[in-house]
């Protein structure tokens, strides 16, 4: 990251790309946070199911007596949606793609950012494994591409990684921080490496408990309850898997494996007999765990 004088980008309108679940979660977040917000996706169906779950959780809010009605609808306000990248991207001071983890998917998206947007803007990809050097690469604006990972929910979660690709400056990763913390967060920097801080670091939890569950030592159930009584954790390794999905831990472990080679990053096998499964986790209901309409979850049987 090139060093000098900091002066950050006055983020008054911003961008979201995806209003899948971290897309209106991010966006929420940023309204709630008194700035103007276009939620673009691809088809308006699409668009209008996120901007439907934003009302949702903010009229949740106004039940609980968190939130003011006219304050929700203050909030509300703040945004629209639209399906023309151009119409949605041209005025942005900041923009967060939260598309499917594709890295030639978000390349060719960044690639057309860099044409329609304005000189001074910052891109963000809300990447969770994905190289962000990468990504910003494919434009002619290296110095104003960061990564700006966001936790599910996005909306309550505090957590937000700023990661640094190689040719950014201090500037975008100041403005990054900032518009994170205006959104209520907690950012914390890294560099663009596999993993970034967190999913480095949960990696090797969740093979050991893959493998403990494969040969028997314990089942699912009870090692997320032994982690969650005995460690203080808040979801156990399992349930936690299942929240973030099969086919994104497989595609962080193969990452972090060919940058450190490290025997504890290799994907456990079960994760990829329950992918050739169809098993992906909470996103299709199915993981290590069964997830029902009524919201209740049961042990699912491995081997029978």
């Amino acid at each position: 990251m090139n060093e000098g004088r900091i002066q950050q980008v006055d983020v008054k309108n911003m961008t979201v790309l995806g209003a899948g679940t971290m897309g209106h979660g991010i966006a929420q977040a940023a309204i709630s946070a008194g700035i103007n917000v276009v939620l673009y996706d691809v088809a308006q169906e699409f668009a209008d199911k996120g901007a439907a779950q934003i009302r949702k959780s903010l009229g949740k809010r106004v039940e609980k007596g968190k939130l003011a009605q006219e304050q929700a609808d203050a909030t509300l306000k703040l945004l629209r949606t639209s399906t023309d990248l151009k119409d949605a991207a041209k005025d942005a001071d900041f923009v967060i793609e939260a598309v499917p983890e594709s890295l030639d998917l978000k390349k060719k998206i960044f690639a057309e950012l860099d044409k329609i947007c304005k000189p001074a803007a910052i891109l963000a990809s809300n990447t969770s494994v994905l190289p962000v050097t990468a990504i910003a690469g494919a434009t002619e604006r290296k110095d104003k591409v960061v990564g700006t990972h966001f936790f599910n929910p996005a909306a309550v979660m505090k957590l937000v990684e700023i990661v640094m690709p190689i040719g950014v400056v201090a500037e975008t990763v100041e403005t990054a921080m900032a518009v994170c913390k205006k959104m209520g967060k907690v950012p914390v920097r890294t560099k663009d490496t596999p993993g970034f801080i967190v999913n480095r670091l949960l990696g090797p939890l969740y093979m050991d408990a893959a493998q403990m569950v494969l040969e028997g030592t314990a089942t699912a159930e009870d090692i997320d309850t032994a982690m969650k009584l005995g460690a203080g954790h808040p979801m156990g390794p399992c349930e936690l898997a299942d929240f973030g999905g099969f086919d994104v831990i497989q595609m962080a472990q193969d990452a972090v494996f060919e940058y450190t080679h490290s025997e504890s990053a290799k994907l456990n096998i079960l994760y990829r007999k329950m992918l050739e499964a169809g098993r992906l986790g909470r996103k299709n209901g199915k993981g290590f765990y069964d997830y029902h309409p009524d919201g209740t979850k049961t042990p699912f049987k491995i081997f029978g």
